[in-house]
Parts: C-alpha cells; structure tokens; sequence
C-alpha cells in the first residue's frame, strides 16, 4: 500500500471537505452558502458542535409559542425550528401562518427548516397522505390529472417558500422525508423513480422558480434503505433520520452508517421519544444526547418533534441544552442568520 505524506494527506482532506461543502444548487445565495460551511464546519469541531431544533406543528399551528416555552423552561432557545406546510382540513397546502413564525424565529437569529405532507396528486379529491398503491412514475407524465395536480402542488408550496426568499430567509427544505416507509404514498417506492421525482422538484424549484435560498435535506426514516433512495449529491445539501425511540443506539436505530457516509452534515431531522404514537411526556433527554454522543458521532443538528415528544414537555431539558457540545439560538456565529446587517 503507498503510503501519503502527512502534508498531501492534509491538503487532500482539504479538497474533500471544500467539495463536500459545495452547494448542491450551483446558485445558491451567499446567505446560504454562508450556513451550509457552517454546517459543514460543525462536523469538525468537537467540543461544541450539535445544533438543537424544536418542530412547532403543521399548518396554522405552526407558531413560535413551543420555542417560547423551552426558553421559559430553560433559558435556551433552539437554533433551530421546524414548520410544516400541510393543510389537513383541507387535503392542501397552506403557509401563512407557518411562515409568520419562521420569519419571526429568523428574525430573532433562529435557523429555520420546511417541510410538507403532501397531498397525493393522483387524488382527485386531495388529501390522500397515506394512500397505497400509487404509481409514482404517474406524477411526471406530462399531459396527465396526476401532474397537472402535482404542478399546482408544487406551485402552492412555491409561494409559501417564495415569499420566505423575498424575507430573506435561507430554507432548510425538507420534501418528501421517510420516502423508505410505506406510510405516505410517495414512500416504498421504486428507488429510481422517487429519485426522478425530486431531481424533477429540485430543478422545478432552483431553475424555473430560481430558489436560490434553499438547502435541500434528505431525511429517511431510520431503518432499511436510509441511503436507497438519496438522489445524488448533485440534488441534496443536508442528510438526516427520523426516530422514534427511546433507545438512541445503533441496535435501536438502523440505516445510520448508510446515511453518514454520503460525507453531508448529518443529523436528526426529527427525534421523539418512546414512539410514533401516543408519548407519555416523561422522557429523559439526557439520553438522547448521550446515545448520540456514544453511537452516532457523525451528528452535528437534531429537531424534537411537537407535542409530547417536545423539549417543552419531557425531563432534564435543560440540562441537555446546556451541554457544552449543544449549539442554542444564542451560540450561533453572529451575523449568520437573520437579517443582513
């Protein structure tokens, strides 16, 4: 084997960390750029390096009051928090409210991520979240219901995130997470076509929208094929898993080396304790962090879902949050959120 002088071997770590930190959109805006370094800057510092994040809730519940409360809880604020865009009284998208809260939160020097549970465009009466048996390959055969919905979907969603880039808001956009699930329909689909499909948004969104102020997160669900469906690094600037456990371990959670080794910041893109389902709200959160410190070293964010899986309603949050390794709202570099100064 030849070995690398120490030097060569120095500037070659160089060259992979600057490749790994180049945008996935080629004209993504310095604001942007200036977070994804960042991002990539954590994964090589030890001592303080993982930035906690809180979900609000879906459609007009999204609302800063459950960052409020961690706050008052703790006297911490997450760096980053969570909106969604799903409109499930309707079947439909909807983003005021939840853009209220994100410029707010951006406003205040909080980082922000958007996600959406899509209706099914092969729905004609909408909703559909959990619908089986779509042929997902349908949504980009032009000429077609199906796509002619999945446009005006993409549309809707495009205002909402619109109006975030005229804010001057840089997006951690989070579409279509736990594709390797069977639980929404687009999830447990062939894994080239799903990667068509978000190659076919990506471009929709970066080339005809120029939405320059997204980062774009792929964000399985822990498990079987974390990495199956990941559609290139030219298409993707962030990974994550969700979890729903209490036991933060790699016999627990699966798909971790999968996913770490696609060399992008990595992180819990949603975390709850106990399970998917009805939480009791006593959860210790100083075993997530040390589970992660001890199994997944690669992590450098993490977002809590709502409700009962939240930083404002389990145990021993704050002394989590106030763990050296812990990244809060007010440790965040100054001037890289919020507005330009």
């Amino acid at each position: 084997m030849r070995l690398i002088p120490l030097c060569c071997a120095g500037l070659l770590a160089t060259a992979a960390a600057l490749s790994a930190a180049t945008p996935a959109n080629p004209q993504t805006n310095p604001k942007a750029r200036a977070i994804l370094d960042y991002f990539h800057g954590l994964r090589a510092k030890p001592a303080t390096n993982i930035l906690s994040g809180q979900f609000t809730d879906f459609g007009n519940g999204a609302k800063v009051d459950v960052l409020e409360k961690i706050q008052t809880q703790t006297g911490e604020w997450p760096a980053l928090m969570g909106v969604d865009y799903a409109d499930f009284g309707r079947g439909s998208i909807t983003w005021k409210v939840p853009n209220q809260a994100a410029i707010t939160y951006w406003r205040q020097g909080g980082l922000v991520t958007v996600m959406a549970h899509m209706y099914n465009p092969a729905n004609p009466k909408g909703g559909g979240l959990r619908d089986k048996g779509v042929d997902l390959a349908d949504v980009l055969k032009t000429g077609t219901e199906t796509h002619q919905r999945w446009m005006q979907q993409l549309d809707l969603i495009a205002t909402g995130l619109q109006e975030l880039k005229e804010a001057g808001v840089v997006v951690l956009w989070r579409p279509f997470h736990e594709m390797n699930g069977g639980w929404f329909w687009w999830g447990a689909q062939n894994p080239e076509t799903f990667k068509k499909v978000w190659q076919h948004m990506f471009n929709y969104y970066t080339q005809t929208k120029k939405f320059n102020h997204l980062l774009w997160v792929y964000g399985p669900n822990h498990g079987e094929k974390t990495a199956a469906y990941y559609p290139g690094d030219a298409y993707a600037d962030l990974v994550g898993l969700d979890a729903y456990t209490d036991y933060v371990d790699k016999e627990h959670i699966k798909g971790y080396a999968e996913i770490a080794a696609l060399n992008k910041p990595f992180g819990f893109s949603e975390y709850g304790p106990h399970g998917p389902t009805k939480p009791p709200g006593d959860y210790d959160y100083q075993r997530f962090l040390e589970g992660i410190l001890k199994d997944f070293p690669a992590t450098c964010y993490f977002m809590s879902w709502n409700g009962k899986w939240s930083l404002a309603t389990n145990q021993n949050v704050k002394a989590m949050l106030s763990h050296p390794r812990v990244v809060n709202r007010d440790d965040l570099p100054a001037g890289l959120v919020g507005p330009r100064k």
